[in-house]
């Protein structure tokens, strides 16, 4: 894997990550579920996890760097830009976690290095 000069991450997710969150979940999980989970996320701590640790727990097939979504996360990466920090949801019930937004940057990060450190919020 050829490795960028650095990924530079935001210290906190964008705005739009939360809608774009919660679109997904609505999906997975009722209205109120939902609701109480993207609440949780917009006050959860930012933590750390590596690359490889969230594409396992995902359970999720790795996006290769043809995607046309990762392709472009790996452009803004190799030009400095800024990445939002990923948004997770445990999922006990299934025993796996539920990127809930940024499933395309996971898999450009990783593809550049798979032991790179994810900031992330989880709840």
């Amino acid at each position: 894997m050829n490795h960028p000069k650095q990924i530079i991450w935001a210290k906190e997710p964008q705005d739009h990550d939360y809608p774009a969150a919660a679109s997904y979940l609505d999906l997975i999980y009722p209205p109120a579920a939902r609701k109480k989970l993207v609440k949780r996320l917009r006050h959860a701590d930012l933590t750390q996890f590596h690359a490889k640790d969230v594409f396992r727990a995902s359970r999720l097939p790795l996006l290769g760097a043809a995607n046309y979504h990762v392709k472009k996360v790996r452009v803004k990466i190799t030009a400095g830009h800024e990445l939002s920090p990923i948004l997770l949801v445990r999922d006990e019930a299934n025993s796996k976690v539920v990127i809930a937004d940024g499933y395309h940057r996971m898999c450009a990060v990783y593809s550049f290095d798979e032991d790179a450190i994810l900031p992330c919020k989880i709840v």
